[in-house]
């Protein structure tokens, strides 16, 4: 009987070609596979290796984006007072520092500002001459007297300078001590010049808490440490003291004056020192103003130098910042000192 079936004790043939190549079909496929699989995982690698690369190089074009920002913001005002021009342009010029507002310790118009701003403007080479342009109601005596101390020295270390102070609405009280250090005051006619004196201002609320019912309960040690206590009636002695301070420092003012005046003071004239003031008319006629004029009037009559720049020293407003932050640490350190037990306040 013929054999339909091979039998299962007999070998299969897989040498033949139609299942051979089925197979290397099927395994050539499952490379294939592999291959397209690494290949997307290496292609994604490289993506994410060049966006991490790009951000990298972003974060550090922007950090020196911004120091350059800041260099920039912080020279560019040095560079405005550097006066670089064009070779063809004239040289020489008027240099000008402000003293605008009251004069006192962290105003713009205290003397750490303007004596930066005069010490520039000495300094450059071009500068012809300088002109102090006043507008200012007074202030602090310590203040005033540095401005004017710091006029003199540089006066003498920079003989062939001239220093003149132009008066624009005001030059009273610590205004016109400074102003008395220049060469020569100019001012508008209608200038208010003068009110070379000193005043200590005080209150007296012993009365109004009497009626309202409220007693003073302040506490000193030292018997004047609670000195001209507005809640108190004044005393005869610290009123005494605190005169002979005023009669003092004006004194000082008075002699300031008459060293940077001197002979052109009209003599006489007693009321030039009792805090009066006066208009710029009036003020030519006392001695305390030399004439009428600007500063550009000044810059270009007189220092003959037409072109102005200005040497007014300004903050930065990134030092401002820094200040204003600092300046406020220190003020929440110390009210957690002020909460611990056994701290009180001193002044």
């Amino acid at each position: 009987m013929d054999k339909m079936e091979p039998e299962l004790s007999d070998p299969v043939d897989t040498g033949k070609a139609p299942f051979r190549d089925e197979l290397l079909e099927q395994m050539q496929k499952e490379r294939s596979l592999e291959r397209r699989v690494l290949e997307e995982m290496f292609a994604q690698f490289l993506s994410e290796q060049r966006r991490a690369r790009r951000w990298k190089l972003f974060f550090r074009l922007f950090i020196v984006g911004y120091l350059v920002f800041l260099g920039w913001m912080g020279a560019s005002q040095e560079w405005e007072k550097m006066a670089l021009h064009p070779l063809t342009e004239e040289k020489g010029h008027t240099a000008v520092v402000d003293v605008m507002g009251p004069i006192g310790g962290g105003a713009p118009a205290g003397a750490e500002n303007v004596i930066k701003g005069l010490k520039a403007a000495f300094k450059d080479p071009e500068t012809r001459g300088v002109i102090l342009r006043i507008n200012s109601p007074g202030g602090s005596p310590v203040q005033a007297g540095q401005i004017y101390d710091e006029i003199k020295r540089l006066r003498k270390k920079y003989p062939s300078i001239p220093l003149h102070a132009a008066v624009e609405d005001s030059c009273l009280s610590g205004g016109y001590y400074l102003a008395a250090a220049a060469d020569n005051i100019y001012a508008d006619k209608a200038s208010l010049v003068g009110s070379i004196g000193v005043v200590m201002f005080n209150f007296g609320f012993e009365k109004a808490l009497e009626k309202v019912g409220v007693e003073d309960r302040n506490l000193a040690a030292g018997r004047n440490k609670s000195f001209l206590n507005p809640f108190k009636p004044m005393q005869e002695d610290e009123v005494n003291h605190a005169k002979g301070l005023l009669d003092r420092i004006h004194a000082q003012f008075v002699q300031a004056v008459k060293d940077g005046r001197g002979e052109r003071l009209k003599p006489g004239k007693k009321e030039l020192f009792q805090g009066l003031f006066w208009t710029a008319d009036e003020a030519i006629e006392l001695g305390l103003v030399d004439g009428f004029g600007s500063a550009d009037w000044v810059a270009r009559e007189v220092v003959k130098a037409e072109k102005v720049v200005d040497f007014t020293f300004e903050e930065r407003w990134v030092d401002r910042i820094g200040k204003r932050f600092s300046e406020t640490l220190a003020q929440a350190v110390a009210q957690v000192i002020l909460q611990i037990p056994g701290y009180g306040s001193l002044r």
